[in-house]
């Protein structure tokens, strides 16, 4: 491993080496009492009128510097500058990355360490209202790309010095700075050092979102054990529950572990609102994720295999839509399920200026037209219309529920009726197996916690109920894992 050397030439000459090509290096050579120095930055991630007022005036300015290159080092490190972020550092590739992450260099000759300064300067944006998660009554502030900002909006709303912030690392050769958050004494050890292993078992280089370690944090399955939030107080929110949150720069998303399959329907506006509405809300979601899963392949089950179970008015007319299309109705359901999801994926990457005119166009061709030119029928039309609408009520599960909605359509077609019942049995079994760092993915449903089921899953119960608990997951089957 490259060591920093005792000579100010071979270390200019290693760094102009590293950095050849590259126009944001910037070097600026001095003496210090008769002694040749060098201060390495790159434009654009340090503050330059920091390093001009908080390194280049008092180094210009100081007094005769006794001694030699070491001795010359410590005098300014002690009696000179006054960075908060200062450190010596002897190994080349830690001087590398950190220039690369804000900070600026001093070597000085005969000296076989490096004086290094936090002077972060790079542009980054100002937190703003998450547009992924909206809420109604909620803050609107969001993440933002720098993790150390993020850090101080959970460090303002929780005021307790238990709050910790260490540093972590996605294995040997990452380059992206991560910080695992957590409640000291609420949050399970256990599950921090698993956190900790799992991310240093991480082979990548450089993590761009918090969903490249996503992968690596839970172990598989249809749903995910790691949530995800963009927002400070539902990341507070779980972090009193006992949760690890994992924060990477470069990304407005914190990743949260562990994460429970029923926190997919819960939202911060259900705990601002009167218990009886939250309550209501919740049942909906359940509701809609029922609706987005297993209509298309009902319908399909019953038009094809079942025509007995519907009423004989609601039988002729599906009927009689359907002896005006050419496509059985598996074909027709399943073109409109691909076209809509197309069409989806089309406002979503198309510029802002064009997702209005895909969005009409899509509703004029894919809707009016094409059941009036007799391609589609308008039962099958308005069943694809329900589930895509119920889907976006519960947006965390939208990812599996598009694949387990395919999954039950085609269940349908061949086995009926009893095809989705198998499928949901299969589903069940899976979500009853899962577990996320040790902790039932079903809880507290299964294993079944009446006290916390009735209190927050099957119903809202108000701040008068909730507040004698200080987590929602105390007394759950296995809660020792989350903290309790």
């Amino acid at each position: 491993m490259e060591k920093v050397s005792e000579k100010l030439e071979e270390n200019k000459a290693y760094l102009q080496g590293q950095f050849a090509k590259a126009m944001d290096f910037m070097m600026r050579e001095m003496e210090l009492s008769g002694t040749g120095a060098a201060l390495f930055a790159l434009d654009g991630l340090v503050s330059k009128q920091t390093i001009t007022l908080s390194i280049l005036n008092p180094l210009m300015q100081a007094p005769v510097m006794p001694g030699d290159g070491p001795m010359k080092l410590k005098f300014i490190e002690e009696n000179v500058l006054g960075s908060m972020e200062q450190k010596r550092e002897a190994q080349m590739d830690q001087v590398l990355l950190l220039l690369m992450s804000g900070f600026a260099v001093l070597c000085i000759d005969g000296c076989k360490e490096a004086l290094v300064f936090g002077v972060q300067g790079f542009d980054s944006r100002g937190p703003e209202e998450p547009q992924n998660e909206v809420m109604q009554r909620g803050a609107k502030d969001g993440f933002t790309e720098s993790y150390q900002s993020n850090m101080a909006m959970i460090r303002r709303r929780m005021k307790t010095t238990a709050l910790k912030f260490e540093k972590a690392e996605a294995g040997s050769q990452s380059h992206t700075p991560l910080a695992i958050c957590y409640l000291e004494g609420v949050a399970s050890e256990e599950i921090v050092q698993k956190v900790k292993s799992r991310l240093e078992a991480c082979g990548l280089p450089t993590a761009l979102g918090a969903g490249y370690l996503a992968g690596f944090l839970e172990r598989g399955g249809v749903f995910s054990g790691v949530g995800m939030s963009e927002r400070p107080d539902v990341v507070c929110g779980k972090i009193e529950e006992g949760r690890v949150a994992v924060l990477v720069e470069g990304t407005p998303s914190v990743l949260l572990a562990p994460f429970l399959f029923v926190e997919n329907f819960q939202t911060l506006d259900d705990y601002l609102t009167r218990p009886f509405y939250g309550t209501f809300i919740r049942w909906l979601k359940y509701l809609a994720f029922f609706l987005s899963a297993f209509l298309p392949g009902l319908y399909v089950a019953i038009t094809t295999h079942h025509p007995e179970m519907l009423p004989e008015s609601l039988l002729l007319k599906i009927a009689e839509a359907e002896a005006q299309t050419p496509f059985p109705v598996m074909a027709e359901t399943l073109l409109l399920y691909f076209l809509y999801e197309v069409l989806r994926e089309a406002g979503l990457r198309a510029p802002r200026s064009l997702s209005a005119t895909v969005s009409i166009v899509g509703g004029l061709v894919v809707g009016d037209t094409a059941v009036s030119a007799g391609l589609v029928s308008a039962p099958s039309l308005l069943v694809v219309a329900l589930t895509a609408i119920a889907g976006y009520a519960v947006p965390r599960l939208y990812e599996p529920l598009s694949l387990l909605r395919l999954a039950f359509l085609l269940a349908g077609n061949f086995m009926g009726v009893w095809g989705v019942m198998v499928g949901l049995v299969l589903l069940l079994l899976n979500l009853c197996g899962a577990s996320s760092f040790g902790v039932p993915l079903l809880s507290p449903v299964a294993p079944f916690s009446g006290r916390l089921a009735f209190r927050d899953v099957f119903a809202r119960a108000g701040w008068q109920r909730l507040g004698r608990w200080d987590a929602k997951v105390q007394d759950m089957p296995g809660s020792r894992e989350l903290g309790q």
